[in-house]
């Protein structure tokens, strides 16, 4: 079960040659979706099936967009849509390739009763000379249909390789800074390849991911001289990035003290004529109960907020 977060946590962002580090906002924990009807839609670009999740009107960020990479439920699955959504409520526009072509790995694959499935084949299937042109694609459609010129990636699971992968010069397109959430299959090269910003979240327990390859991942990418944030958040477990456990009537309770507390933010806010779509892209500190995914959200919109 996921450990509530009722400490003072603060996260420092360092402006560096060339970034733009918006102003000093609060974290509004209330636009983060975890249940729910999803309000995106999808849409083929360039032969790639996309999740698009746009922001109200009045509230986009020009220029900005999230490139949402999914775990390996893929698009299908509703908690990533309504993460994505998440992000678009903030204000960003957020795209997210399918990246099984309509064909994701089962929901309750590790579930008792479920027929046998070959999770090696499935991710041979989709290694990086399938996987890497369709976030090509995804890169290209936001620059030259949606117009935007700084991204930020954001990938969970499967999804987190890719991000960091993305965030090499070597690859045209690329983007200014990335966030994965529990990453899998990483390899050393693509960590030290990485050429801007990157923050990545580590669960407690984690059968792909162990302790030692922590240590790793952190020792490399403190040899690349990029700003990044590594943060294990306890008392989690693998996908706790996307699917965070609600089913603690304590959970709920205190989830509903977070919203009450952040109505009345919001209203201060609007009293002040301040703009409460913000989740946070700068230095803040957050001082409201909350559980390890709500953190890890508030941590990754921070870290955002070096590049965007």
């Amino acid at each position: 079960m996921m450990l509530f977060c009722t400490r003072l946590f603060a996260l420092v962002a360092v402006a560096f040659a060339g970034v733009v580090v918006a102003r000093r906002t609060c974290v509004d924990g209330s636009l983060v979706a975890h249940n729910g009807s999803s309000v995106g839609y999808e849409r083929v670009f360039d032969g790639v099936n996309m999740y698009v999740s746009e922001p109200e009107k009045g509230t986009a960020r020009d220029g900005v967009a999230v490139l949402y990479l999914t775990d390996v439920f893929g698009i299908q699955l509703l908690q990533n849509r309504l993460l994505a959504d998440s992000f678009a409520r903030a204000g960003y526009l957020t795209l997210a390739p399918d990246l099984f072509n309509g064909t994701p790995a089962p929901v309750d694959l590790t579930s008792p009763g479920t027929p046998a499935f070959n999770t090696s084949a499935f991710l041979a299937q989709h290694a990086p000379n399938t996987t890497d042109p369709l976030v090509t694609t995804a890169l290209n459609t936001l620059h030259t249909h949606f117009h935007t010129s700084r991204i930020a990636i954001t990938g969970y699971c499967f999804g987190g390789r890719y991000a960091l992968r993305f965030l090499s010069p070597t690859h045209t397109p690329s983007a200014q800074v990335a966030y994965a959430a529990h990453p899998s299959l990483l390899e050393d090269g693509e960590i030290q390849a990485v050429g801007g910003p990157v923050g990545v979240a580590f669960a407690e327990v984690d059968g792909m991911v162990g302790p030692e390859r922590r240590g790793v991942v952190e020792g490399l990418l403190g040899g690349t001289g990029v700003p990044y944030v590594v943060g294990l958040f306890g008392g989690t477990s693998h996908g706790f990035g996307v699917r965070a456990n609600e089913s603690s009537k304590k959970r709920r309770r205190e989830d509903e003290k977070t919203r009450r507390r952040e109505d009345e933010k919001t209203r201060r806010r609007e009293d002040e004529k301040t703009k409460v779509a913000s989740l946070g892209l700068t230095t803040h500190y957050l001082d409201r109960t909350c559980y390890s995914y709500n953190l890890r959200i508030s941590v990754q919109f921070s870290f955002f907020g070096y590049a965007i």
